[in-house]
C-alpha cells in the first residue's frame, strides 16, 4: 500500500496546492494533508482551512498541526526541528510518498524515508503564492475555490427597523469601496407573496434561505468587503412579531449570524421617516428597533450603532474596517 503525504498551511489554499494534492490522490492509495496553524499570516482559522481541504478532498485524511513549529529556513538545526515533529506526528504511518514543490521536499522525504515527489517547483503551470493572494485576493481570486475565497471577503451587515438608512448605506459603501453588497431579499420576496400584508412561517423561512443563497451567488465578486442589508436574525424578529414564534429552519439561520458576519452595524432611527405604504409607521420603527437590538444583546452579538449623516455613518464603517484590518 502507497501511501502519499503533503503538508502546508495553506494560507490560502489556492490552485497550486490543489495540483499537489491531486497528483498526490492520483498516484497513492491513501493520502495524508498536514496543515498547520499560521495565525502569524492569516486570520482564517485552522478548522476552517482544513475544512477547504476536507470538502473539495473528501478521500483525504487531514491531520491539524495545531502546535507544529512555526519558525522557517534551510539552517540544520530548522530543518532538524521540522523533521523531528513530523516524525513524531507521524509515528506509526509508513509514508511511502511526499509530495510538495518546495525546496523542504529533499529533508522531510528523507527524514521520513519516502520518496520525493516535486510537482510543478517552477510554478510555470500554476504561477502564484499565497503571499500574492493574501496581499490581493480579489486579483488573484482566479486560482481559488469558490468555496476559499467566500473565506477570504468579510461578510459586514447593516441592520436595523425599515426607513433606518440600511440599504442607502450598504449601497454607498459598495459603490466608494469599489466591491459588493446584498439587497435585502425579503423586501422583494414580500412585495409579490404578501396577503394583507403577512407571510406564512414557511414563507418567512424561505426568505431567510434566500437571502444566504444571494450573499454566497455575490460574494464571488467582492472585493475584500460584502456589505449586506439585513440578516436571518431580523427575519426572525419579523417571525415573532406576526406568528409569535418562528420556523426551525428561520431560527436555526440566525443562530449563526454570531460567526457569519465580521462586524454588525445597526443604523440608528434619527433619520427622517421614509412614511411608504409597505411600512407600518414610526411608532413601530422604534418599537421593533428595540427588538432588534435586545436580540443582538441576548446571542452576544457586538454591534456598532451609526448615527447621524449618511457622510457620518460611511465614516465610522470605514474607521471600524480600517481596525478589523489592522
Amino acid at each position: 500500500m502507497t501511501l502519499g503525504l503533503t503538508l502546508g498551511k495553506y494560507a490560502p489554499l489556492h490552485r497550486g496546492h490543489q495540483l499537489v494534492i491531486e497528483r498526490a490522490i492520483a498516484e497513492n492509495d491513501h493520502t495524508i494533508v498536514v496543515i498547520y496553524d499560521a495565525p502569524e499570516v492569516t486570520p482564517v482559522p485552522l478548522e476552517t482551512r482544513a475544512g477547504w481541504i476536507r470538502t473539495l478532498y473528501p478521500s483525504v485524511e487531514v491531520i491539524l498541526a495545531e502546535d507544529g513549529p512555526t519558525v522557517v529556513g534551510k539552517t540544520p538545526e530548522i530543518t532538524a526541528l521540522h523533521d523531528a515533529y513530523l516524525r513524531q506526528l507521524l509515528t506509526g504511518r509508513d509514508i511511502t510518498h511526499f509530495y510538495s514543490s518546495e525546496f523542504y521536499g529533499h529533508h522531510v522525504s528523507q527524514a521520513l524515508g519516502a520518496i520525493d515527489c516535486r510537482v510543478d517547483a517552477n510554478r510555470k503551470q500554476i504561477p502564484i503564492s499565497g503571499t500574492a493572494i493574501r496581499k490581493d485576493p480579489y486579483r488573484f481570486r482566479g486560482y481559488l475555490a469558490n468555496i476559499v475565497y467566500r473565506d477570504l471577503v468579510s461578510k459586514i451587515v447593516f441592520l436595523g427597523a425599515p426607513s433606518t438608512g440600511k440599504t442607502t448605506i450598504a449601497r454607498e459603501l459598495a459603490k466608494r469601496l469599489e466591491t459588493q453588497w446584498v439587497p435585502e431579499f425579503g423586501r422583494e420576496y414580500w412585495e409579490s407573496h404578501h396577503v394583507a400584508r403577512r407571510l406564512t412561517l414557511e414563507q418567512l423561512a424561505e426568505i431567510a434561505v434566500g437571502h444566504r443563497e444571494r450573499e454566497d451567488e455575490i460574494i464571488a465578486d467582492a472585493n475584500r468587503y460584502l456589505f449586506v442589508d439585513t440578516d436571518a436574525t431580523t427575519t426572525y424578529q419579523f417571525s415573532l412579531e406576526y406568528h409569535h414564534e418562528a420556523h426551525p429552519t428561520v431560527a436555526e439561520l440566525a443562530g449563526t449570524c454570531r460567526e457569519r458576519y465580521r462586524l454588525c452595524f445597526v443604523c440608528d432611527t434619527d433619520i427622517p421617516y421614509d412614511d411608504t405604504w409597505d411600512r407600518s409607521g414610526e411608532v413601530h420603527r422604534k418599537v421593533f428597533q428595540a427588538k432588534i437590538e435586545s436580540d443582538l444583546i441576548r446571542r452576544n452579538i457586538q454591534f456598532i450603532k451609526l448615527s447621524g449623516s449618511l457622510e457620518c455613518r460611511v465614516s465610522r464603517v470605514i474607521e471600524n474596517l480600517k481596525l478589523l484590518d489592522s
